[in-house]
């Protein structure tokens, strides 16, 4: 073993991961090959011993189960059918109203937030159902590849979420508190969304279009009803996944297996379940599963390395020996986190950074679930921040060229969200109850 100081191995460290990304490495190789040549260097002969515990430890962890069945969920739900019904719904009782669509979108995206929880298939889902429709209105494109991007990503937020799942063990917080801290925020966001949409159509009527009356004259006790059988079906889902969870009836794992099941029979009923679909949605799932599970290897054989260096005390004595004060320490790190999001996916950004900032919170005295929920909206602010943005490029990806909409169109469109995630951060800060308050009522904390 050769001797270093933990200052030279934090520098090799993350500069071996930077390196290894520069030179288009995936991010789960760079992270296992930089720990792996580290520890054969300097951590002596019981560094295998140590990766051997956390595999171990990351492949027996019960509440990861629940990533593979919430994932499965989300895709067969998707393939049901069950949004184009009720999105359709939403345009019928929101079409009159300008900047109507756009709205109905970003209520499509609560609902398939709350039956999906990943941002790839929310924003693809929405972008194939919605944008012809609002481009078809003559809706500003701006504004509504915007909308979608916003509305696409509350899926990672607002709960069952597959980030929550694995940000819950690797930072130790329980999964359903991360569900209920959630919850607000998530609403919160949705709210700031629509005010804004209603607003900018009320100022710019141009922008939103109402429907013409004679595409809504249909009668309001259908309307009611096309909405009520379309808004059933999700709902009873979600309750039977987050209610379960929120009452103490189930754990995460037994929940999302719930919601897997719920998702098939939403499309048997839908008549969409067949074996294509099936086999689609496992091999999926299966790929998606994969990809977390060697990331996640990865990062532990990183974290594990890196504080076993002692370079985890460097990083802590360094963020808060920073002269400025607690809340330019919090800034500081959510600038990281934001930066970091643009390149990184966020389940490396989970999975290597949350271990090594988390116990920066707690010594500046804050409340683990209130910080854990900064860091996850302030990652949805990242997934549509340019000039490298997952949600821009999905969407982005499936947008046919007739339609007229490049990338710079998309990127004017998401700015104002952004704002509007910078605005809902400063209101969680100012009054953390947001997150706060639903936990300590349901759980008494």
């Amino acid at each position: 073993m050769i001797p270093i100081s933990p200052e030279t191995a934090t520098v090799l460290m993350f500069g071996g991961i930077i390196l290894g990304i520069l030179l288009g490495y995936p991010l789960a190789f760079s992270l296992s090959g930089v720990s792996m040549v580290m520890g054969l260097l300097f951590g002596g002969t019981g560094v295998f011993d140590m990766f051997y515990l956390r595999l171990y430890g990351i492949i027996t962890e019960y509440v990861f189960l629940a990533f593979p069945l919430f994932v499965f969920m989300g895709i067969m739900v998707e393939r049901s059918g069950v949004t184009e019904r009720l999105f359709g719904s939403l345009y019928l009782l929101l079409g009159g109203f300008r900047g109507g669509l756009a709205i109905a979108t970003l209520l499509l995206g609560v609902i398939v937030a709350a039956s999906v929880g990943v941002i790839g298939a929310s924003v693809v889902m929405l972008g194939l159902i919605a944008l012809p429709a609002m481009v078809g209105r003559k809706y500003n494109k701006a504004m509504a590849s915007g909308t979608i991007c916003a509305g696409g990503t509350l899926g990672i937020l607002i709960p069952p979420s597959v980030m929550l799942v694995v940000y819950g063990p690797t930072a130790n917080i329980s999964v359903g508190e991360l569900f209920m801290g959630a919850f607000v925020p998530g609403f919160l966001l949705a709210s700031l969304y629509i005010g804004y949409i209603a607003i900018r159509c009320a100022l710019i009527p141009e922008d939103g279009p109402a429907m013409p009356r004679e595409e809504r004259t249909v009668p309001w006790g259908k309307k009611m009803t096309l909405l009520f059988t379309s808004l059933l079906p999700p709902v009873v889902l979600i309750l039977a996944v987050l209610g379960t969870i929120f009452f103490g009836i189930a754990a995460p794992t037994e929940a999302a297996a719930m919601g897997a099941l719920g998702a098939m029979l939403l499309a048997l009923g839908y008549g969409k379940l067949n074996l294509r679909n099936v086999w689609d949605t496992t091999f999926q799932t299966m790929h998606t599963t994969s990809m977390a599970l060697f990331i996640a290897v990865g990062a532990n054989m990183f974290t594990g390395m890196f504080l076993s260096l002692g370079c985890g005390d460097v990083l802590t004595n360094m963020i808060t020996g920073f002269p400025l004060g607690k809340w330019g320490i919090f800034a500081f790190i959510m600038f990281i986190l934001l930066i970091l999001g643009m390149f990184i996916d966020w389940i490396g950004i989970v999975l290597v950074m949350v271990p090594l900032v988390t116990p920066i919170g707690d010594a500046l005295g804050f409340d683990r679930l209130w910080f854990a929920m900064m860091v996850v909206v302030n990652l949805q602010l990242s997934f549509i921040s340019p000039p490298f943005a997952y949600a821009i490029f999905f969407l982005r990806g499936i947008i046919p060229d007739e339609m007229g909409i490049d990338t710079s169109t998309i990127i004017r469109g998401v700015l104002p969200f952004m704002a509007l995630i910078a605005v809902g951060l400063i209101l969680m800060v100012i009054f953390p109850e947001i997150i706060l308050w639903l936990p300590n009522t349901m759980m008494k904390r």
